[in-house]
């Protein structure tokens, strides 16, 4: 059980009954941001995380902070599993606990916690869902604009996505200052505010510069004014992730790849030919913005074709 470390008098963690750890949500959020740097996706997804944890704390444990204890933990670890949640996302709301309980104990609420003598579950690893180069072209050749209005714009997002790997949260956030169409690169804006510069391909300067300069202007031609954002809804306004989702599954079922594609598909894909092209894992690490090669290793069981034609071919009984 966590230890309480005895308040000063008259201090607002002074006095007994029952307080709702959601209390300290708020400071929480503003160390997130102010200190820890954290980007506005990731504050969201902890806040996400930690109200879920304070609901169901609400309704059956009933513990303060200074009461939450490993049985209390493993419970609720217990409730996100029966409830059908991924291995990998109950171990995302478990770090966000984690970091919730150190932020306490930087306050000086908590003098220690349990939390960090729980482990995160078992994660087995999940092969990403990959599309074959050939796939991968028809999909990027799918929006036509005899069916789609605004096919310029899908084929141009669905063009950079693949040609720079970026997550579609990265994407949304492009403005088109970001954009160096003569260079051929992009400076994208990853996890933890840190910008990397990706390289478009010709395909993708190609979509995007037909999508400029005989879509989007007229997809603003409605607005109160223009915000510079690359890819815009029909609206005039910033395209949102849920938008592009909607657009790549349409795009997906219409060439019969399957329901499961997702803008997270067009990246793997990108990793995974990267590798099997003969890509450095290391110079890989840098293009997708993996703060861990750890992360980026994951790519590695892609590579088997690539390897076994380097066995059969150096190996002296090959």
């Amino acid at each position: 059980m966590a230890k309480r470390k005895k308040p000063p008098a008259g201090s607002r963690f002074d006095g007994g009954g029952f307080q709702d750890p959601s209390t300290w949500l708020p400071g929480f959020v503003s160390y997130l941001e102010a200190e820890c740097g954290m980007s506005a996706n990731t504050v969201a997804a902890y806040r996400r995380d930690l109200n879920k944890f304070f609901a169901w704390n609400k309704d059956n444990a009933r513990k303060t902070v200074h009461q939450v204890d490993i049985e209390t933990l493993t419970s609720f670890l217990e409730f996100l599993q029966n409830s059908g949640l991924a291995s990998t996302s109950v171990a995302r709301n478990l770090a966000a606990i984690r970091m919730f309980f150190r932020y306490l104990m930087l306050e000086s609420v908590l003098t220690e916690s349990s939390v960090d003598l729980i482990s995160s579950p078992k994660l087995w690893q999940k092969l990403p869902q990959v599309l074959s180069p050939d796939m991968v072209n028809q999909l990027l050749a799918a929006p036509q604009g005899s069916v789609d209005r605004y096919a310029r714009r899908d084929k141009a997002m669905l063009a950079f996505l693949y040609a720079t790997g970026c997550r579609v949260s990265e994407m949304t956030a492009l403005k088109m200052a970001d954009v160096n169409m003569e260079e051929r690169y992009a400076r994208v804006t990853g996890k933890g505010n840190k910008q990397r510069m990706v390289s478009l391909t010709p395909m993708a300067i190609d979509a995007i510069t037909n999508y400029l300069n005989l879509e989007r202007s007229d997809m603003i031609i409605n607005t109160d004014r223009d915000e510079g954002w690359l890819f815009v809804s029909r609206s005039g306004r910033q395209l949102n992730r849920e938008t592009v989702w909607q657009q790549i599954q349409r795009y997906a079922a219409r060439i019969g790849c399957g329901k499961d594609i997702g803008p997270h598909t067009l990246r793997h894909s990108f990793g995974t030919h990267l590798l099997a092209g003969g890509a450095d894992i290391r110079a890989l690490q840098e293009m997708l913005g993996h703060a861990s090669i750890r992360t980026t290793q994951i790519y590695t069981h892609v590579d088997h074709s690539r390897l076994k034609s380097v066995h059969e071919k150096c190996h002296p009984r090959g």
